[in-house]
């Protein structure tokens, strides 16, 4: 992400502050595995002083080479069902976790383009993993529409909405207050 890119992905930066007052709120730390986002969800997360209370670290896993040394994704793993997948960002988001202080973790890979599409697997196909402390991984897989700029903003915003989703149920804390039952 170009500094510039930063002020065109307010609601990005907005989620990941939301995502951060929920974290202080209970005292939980986050740590972001990213390949198709390149950094960016990272970015966002420390857009604003203080970060350091609830941001952890960062992984930036591009390769598979990376997945597997610094997650400790299987190479099996990689070579039955690809990096774009559902099992492989599980274990980037268990990964995360595991290679961290955080108590909440979330993981990105997928296809931005504009290459790289597989049958099955079209540009734009994202999937998701958010992991926490005491729980099996949950993971997703998306499909959006646009550019590579615009698969890599829907991508990021998704992510953390998705953590800050997967925060609220575990903890009860949602934007720094406590979650209603409205």
């Amino acid at each position: 992400m170009t500094p510039d890119e930063a002020d065109r992905l307010p609601e990005v930066v907005d989620a990941a502050l939301a995502l951060g007052r929920a974290l202080r709120a209970c005292g939980w730390m986050i740590a972001t595995a990213e390949s198709c986002t390149g950094g960016a969800i990272a970015r966002a997360l420390t857009e604003v002083g203080g970060a350091s209370a609830w941001f952890e670290r960062g992984f930036v896993t591009y390769s598979d080479q990376a997945k597997i040394d610094l997650l400790g994704v299987s190479a099996e793993t990689l070579a039955a069902t690809g990096a774009v997948s559902e099992a492989v960002a599980a274990q980037m988001a268990d990964g995360a976790l595991n290679r961290s202080r955080a108590q909440i973790a979330l993981s990105v890979t997928g296809i931005a383009g504009p290459g790289g599409a597989t049958p099955g697997k079209p540009v734009g196909t994202v999937c998701f993993g958010w992991a926490a402390i005491d729980a099996a991984p949950v993971t997703e897989t998306a499909h959006f529409a646009g550019d590579r700029a615009a698969v890599r903003r829907a991508a990021a915003l998704h992510a953390l909405r998705g953590a800050r989703r997967l925060l609220a149920e575990r903890t009860g804390v949602e934007d720094g207050g406590l979650k209603t039952n409205s």
